[in-house]
């Protein structure tokens, strides 16, 4: 395995978590009460928990993306040279 298909790898990665991220964001703001519904049949709780909840949710895949795709992207990038 080559430094250069790491780098494109994790580069695909970063792209295709950043889209997860985006669809959940679009559908969390645009479907709002569709997902809280389809939620709510499972998990009873007041909205302000559902909406931290999800919003912690999106920070911790967030912090994940940024640690696990950005951070060695950068760092091989860095290693190759620049």
């Amino acid at each position: 395995m080559t430094i250069e298909f790491l780098a494109r790898f994790l580069a695909w990665c970063l792209a295709f978590n950043y889209l997860v991220l985006l669809v959940w964001f679009f559908v969390f703001v645009s479907g709002r009460h569709w997902f809280r519904d389809l939620h709510g049949r499972w998990f009873k709780m007041p909205d302000a928990t559902f909406d931290a909840i999800h919003y912690g949710g999106m920070a911790a895949y967030k912090l994940g993306i940024l640690l696990f795709n950005l951070a060695p992207l950068v760092a091989l990038h860095l290693a190759r040279g620049g």
